[in-house]
């Protein structure tokens, strides 16, 4: 019986935990960005904001990926013939 990789675990879950604090720093950066539109470094708040939307959902699958791969292993290759 195979049992769960615990430093496998616990990488994945501080992915998740990485995750969980973007999800809630990217929305807020994107919020202040579009509140003053008419400031000059609404661009690059902007930018800032998306960039770490797009990094809370790819840590996201990285970390329920790594999570699965320590319960389950990893996924055997099998050859076509």
């Amino acid at each position: 019986m195979k049992r769960t990789d615990k430093d496998l675990l616990v990488k994945g879950l501080k992915r998740l935990a990485t995750t969980v604090v973007l999800m809630f720093t990217a929305p807020f950066v994107l919020w202040q960005a579009f509140k003053n539109q008419e400031h000059p470094l609404f661009w690059p708040v902007c930018i800032l904001g998306i960039i770490l939307a797009g990094w809370a959902v790819i840590m996201g699958f990285k970390g329920i990926s790594t999570i699965v791969e320590s319960v389950f292993g990893k996924k055997q290759k099998t050859a076509n013939p």
